[in-house]
């Protein structure tokens, strides 16, 4: 149960206002309607960003570097060279449950705070196919400079600047809905062994309980579904939570503005 209400607040951590003072119940609402914003949120990236204990060296898990930092940094953000530093991805707080037998109270309050902070904030970067290596510089504080934990590094010959360098491992073949053409769309889900996914989408009216996916191997729910030419959108659902599929790049959005993957039968 720790780990789930963990899982809760790294989503209300990524919007400042969904306040962990609203309560339990708008903390569960907002947190489904953001993990469908997320786009580089999978089970795996998430569970493997709450195993990191502490801030340093980029983490690379399957197609996803998570970046960390000190949560006592006013503001950390990273931007990369094959964008041409034009874009800076600022870092997210991500906040823990404390233990409340024994809990921290910060001046000026009368009941302790449910989270604390986890002493590290991150952004996670989907790797782009065509990269070996990840070439960026972070901005920590309004000051861009190399990453201090990530002791590789190139001087660019044309600005002078030094440029942190993360050198990237041969990455495992991504899972596509298209493989199963022409018997179906085949979609696949990781996730912990022994769990119950399903998936849903414009194809059965959205309904969450229709299609199970086969857990096979362990850690591995797949399901392949017949349907003609088209236009199709959909999310997994696992442990209440709805999730985009982190093997299809390819996202749309709901009236509502909730993120799903969309795919195209030829």
């Amino acid at each position: 149960m720790k780990r789930i209400r963990t899982f809760l607040v790294l989503f209300i951590a990524f919007f400042p206002w969904a306040s962990p003072n609203t309560g339990i119940f708008a903390q569960t609402s907002v947190a489904s309607q953001i993990s469908t914003r997320a786009d580089w949120e999978s089970y795996e990236v998430v569970n493997r960003l709450l195993s990191i204990q502490e801030p340093g060296a980029p983490v690379i898990h399957e197609n996803t570097v998570i970046f960390t930092a000190d949560s006592n940094h006013r503001r950390v953000g990273v931007a990369f060279a094959h964008e041409d530093f034009s874009t800076v991805y600022w870092f997210t707080k991500l906040l823990i449950p404390q233990d409340l037998l024994s809990p921290v109270i910060l001046p000026g309050q009368k009941t302790p705070d449910p989270y604390k902070d986890s002493g590290i904030q991150f952004y996670a970067y989907p790797i782009p196919d065509h990269l070996n290596a990840l070439e960026y510089r972070l901005v920590i504080n309004g000051l861009w400079m190399t990453d201090p934990a990530n002791p590789q590094s190139r001087r660019d010959s044309v600005s002078g600047l030094q440029i942190s360098v993360l050198t990237l491992p041969p990455r495992p073949a991504a899972y596509s809905p298209l493989k199963g053409l022409p018997e179906g769309l085949s979609f696949t889900f990781r996730g912990p062994p022994g769990e119950t996914v399903t998936v849903a989408g414009s194809f059965n009216n959205w309904d969450p309980f229709m299609y199970e996916l086969r857990e096979y191997p362990e850690g591995t729910y797949s399901f392949t579904l017949p349907l003609p030419p088209g236009i199709y959108q959909y999310v997994f659902f696992h442990r209440g939570q709805r999730f985009t599929d982190p093997y299809n790049p390819r996202r749309n959005y709901t009236r509502d503005g909730s993120a799903v993957s969309e795919v195209v039968v030829p």
